[in-house]
């Protein structure tokens, strides 16, 4: 082989090796193109709707449901009865449930000095001699107030709740020998924690959680604070036809603010970011946008949102929400028992 073919030779490598090396780096610029079109990530979530609603904020609590106190213009609903002086009990003249009337004798007790018939006597034999101008006014009081400490009189109409005495039993100022209460007026008392009850204020409406539910609204606030439990007694008449019982034990909520026609999303879809601000995912289209809101009040699996351009029928997603990228693409893949977005042409596959 002579010298120019051993040089041809060398030339024809080296033009095939630079062709080679073209090729591989033309490849792979179009590779790194390629790359630089990535296939975005698309999240299967669900999703639901914003909605108008009414929302209300509530104080709970737990309540005891007792005679009605006494107010400017009517004594007290309930009264535990006692003899005005020691004694025996001689006759009992009501039964728990029975119907009584103010100034019906309903316990009568014989004295060590005198009986209430001697004294019931006497007082009709006094006014006798008294319309003859026969005695003094002051004998004829005397004689009533002796027969009126010999007997304990219904100071109210009402319903015969207790009676705690029977004939033969001694009793002393002490004994609570009888209970009237006025079924029909009936209040609830509740001790509510102080740091819940500055939203509290009278005429709030009341919710009494029986079954049937009750409705009335608060009537008392004390302005002082219970130290032994850091609580404030409130105090909400009932309705006369409320069902409830003396000494029954109810739970109770108490609505301190309420929140008409507000924007409400499904309690789910709303997150909380990266920088601890609550978002909501809006969804158009395929794409799910993250979106800042200002919450509100809270009931019944909805939360209320505000921001600029939100309104009712607006979808965002519900399962999935937390952690999705600021924009992103997504499938919806709703459940049967969701809102689902059949509906919504947008959504379709």
């Amino acid at each position: 082989m002579n010298r120019k073919h051993i040089i041809a030779g060398i030339v024809v490598v080296l033009v095939a090796g630079l062709g080679v090396i073209a090729l591989v780096k033309s490849r792979g610029e179009a590779s790194e193109s390629r790359g630089d079109e990535t296939t975005p990530t698309i999240v299967t979530v669900q999703t639901g709707t914003l909605k108008l609603a009414t929302l209300h904020r509530y104080v709970q609590g737990y309540g005891i449901v007792e005679p009605a106190p006494a107010s400017t213009d009517q004594a007290a609903a309930g009264a535990q009865l006692a003899a005005s002086s020691a004694g025996v009990v001689t006759k009992v003249n009501a039964v728990e449930g029975q119907q009584v009337k103010k100034g019906d004798v309903l316990i009568e007790l014989n004295s060590g000095t005198t009986t209430a018939d001697y004294a019931e006597t006497e007082v009709e034999r006094q006014k006798k001699l008294f319309a003859q101008q026969n005695t003094s006014l002051k004998n004829l009081q005397d004689t009533e107030a002796q027969l009126d400490s010999l007997r304990v009189i219904a100071p109210l109409s009402g319903t015969v709740t207790r009676v705690n005495v029977k004939p033969g039993q001694a009793v002393d100022l002490t004994t609570v020998v009888a209970e009237v209460i006025d079924l029909k007026r009936l209040s609830m008392s509740a001790e509510i924690p102080v740091a819940e009850a500055g939203d509290l204020k009278s005429g709030n409406p009341v919710e009494v959680l029986s079954e049937p539910p009750v409705t009335t609204e608060l009537s008392f606030i004390s302005p002082n604070v219970d130290k032994d439990n850091d609580t404030v007694l409130v105090r909400a008449l009932l309705p006369a036809n409320s069902g409830l019982r003396p000494g029954q034990f109810v739970s109770l909520r108490v609505v301190t603010a309420v929140h008409t026609n507000c924007v409400a999303a499904p309690g789910k879809s709303v997150v909380t970011d990266e920088k601890n601000q609550s978002v909501i995912a809006l969804v158009k289209g395929d794409e799910a946008t993250q979106t800042p809101v200002q919450t509100g009040l809270r009931e019944n699996g909805l939360i209320e949102v505000e921001a600029p351009g939100l309104k009712a029928g607006d979808w965002v997603v519900t399962i999935g929400a937390y952690g999705l990228p600021e924009r992103t693409k997504i499938r919806v893949e709703n459940s049967s028992t969701d809102e689902t977005s059949q509906t919504d042409p947008s959504y379709a596959q």
